[in-house]
């Protein structure tokens, strides 16, 4: 089954399951970050993907640099581990993993969630790439993808047992756009994905293929 249909599948069966009114709150949400055009800063491709050092969940520090000195790098901004459409595309990407470095490219996973719930996703999705914190948004916002809750938002999170300040570094209540982008090892974004629709995401296969696709220079 493809990422894209056990996204579909979850959805249906979360929206048979789930109050009909906090799911239009959710849709609301979607729909006015469209109308905010937040997508338009997003990096595109033929950008040069911006430097970042961060912690991984087992204690190691990650450079793009580091990353790229080894082949190209497929880098996934999700929004937590309490995401159920973030841990289907993570463990997405777990299985294709082998592939992914066979083809010489390197896997990361950006959140804004603290070292410790990164470690808790890291182990509740058995990953074996590091998953890192971006613990002040520095690196999702210069990516183009950080964006502040709306108050209504806010409350149904809350509600919901999503309590962002507390569980992210970056202590406020807001979340990446999901994304995904293939940097080459020049730091040229060869591809590029994001979404403001949370339940879909760029397929695992189409990254792999983008790193397959660049030249091998000695």
């Amino acid at each position: 089954m493809s990422l894209r249909d056990e996204l579909e599948e979850f959805r249906q069966y979360f929206l048979a399951n789930f109050p009909a009114e906090k799911a239009a709150i959710m849709a609301r949400a979607d729909a006015e970050l469209n109308e905010r055009q937040v997508l338009k800063h997003v990096l595109k491709v033929g950008d040069t993907a911006p430097s970042f050092s961060l912690p991984s969940a087992t204690g190691q520090t990650i450079t793009l640099e580091s990353l790229l000195y080894k082949g190209p790098a497929v880098v996934v901004f999700y929004r937590g581990g309490w995401c159920p459409y973030c841990n289907l595309e993570l463990r997405a990407y777990q299985r294709l993993l082998p592939e992914i470095q066979k083809a010489g490219g390197q896997l990361v996973a950006i959140s804004l969630q603290s070292p410790d719930e990164t470690l808790s996703t890291q182990e509740k999705n058995e990953l074996a790439f590091p998953v890192l914190s971006d613990t002040d948004g520095k690196v999702t916002q210069a990516f183009g993808l950080l964006f502040e809750l709306p108050d209504y938002l806010q409350a149904l999170y809350t509600e919901l047992g999503h309590d962002l300040p507390n569980i992210q570094s970056v202590g406020k209540w807001a979340l990446p756009v999901p994304g995904t982008f293939v940097i080459a090892p020049n730091g040229k974004i060869v591809s590029s994905y994001a979404d403001v629709n949370y339940r879909v995401r760029m397929e695992p296969e189409e990254a792999l293929a983008a790193v397959k696709a660049i030249p091998i220079t000695v």
